[in-house]
């Protein structure tokens, strides 16, 4: 494109096409498949000396034998903390504690259980696409208003939309692999 204007539209389009299939990996990595996913506990809070802090930030998180989480505070005194976050955070998992560590053991999932992650998984992808149709949109309007506004020619117009709908189309077929991917990994026994 010759057009700065387009340029700018299409490069904001394309930051936010990719920040929605982030925000998209980012959920999926909270969503647990029967195998210990340290990432499962990366936005549950604890009071660490008067200010919430995520639990990765306060202790090392190791997972053993596959299907345990370790969670090891680096100060001891906040193991109360963790554990009744953990047990309020709502993520179905019981912690147990000895005193100088919290384990969580992730049970096997059920057949009925992983057809509802999996439901969840399509509801996540689909809500992200019609994000990024939203996106479509707001790109589509820019260019239809340079266009009335005679700043682009119509020809630059038809260039710029068939630019947009192409990216789009490619972030919609990103987001529907992320979401086969995860299903795939959910459904796996």
């Amino acid at each position: 494109m010759e057009n700065e204007q387009i340029e700018e539209i299409l490069l904001v389009l394309d930051e936010k096409l990719d920040k929605a299939l982030s925000v998209l990996k980012e959920d999926y990595s909270a969503i647990r498949a029967g195998r210990a996913n340290p990432h499962i506990l990366d936005k549950v809070m604890v009071d660490y000396y008067g200010a919430p802090t995520p639990i990765p930030q306060t202790s090392n998180i190791s997972v053993q034998e596959g299907r345990c989480l370790v969670v090891s505070p680096w100060d001891i005194s906040i193991l109360k903390a963790i554990e009744k976050a953990i047990q309020v955070s709502n993520i179905g998992i019981t912690p147990t504690n000895d005193g100088k560590v919290i384990r969580l053991v992730f049970p096997e999932l059920t057949e009925e259980r992983r057809r509802d992650l999996s439901k969840q998984i399509k509801k996540m992808g689909e809500d992200t696409k019609v994000a990024q149709r939203n996106v479509r949109r707001e790109a589509m309007d820019s260019l239809k208003k340079l266009k009335n506004d005679k700043t682009i020619s119509e020809d630059e117009f038809s260039a710029g939309e068939k630019e947009v709908e192409k990216m789009v189309a490619d972030a919609v077929a990103k987001v529907d692999a992320t979401a086969t991917a995860k299903e795939k990994e959910v459904m796996t026994v």
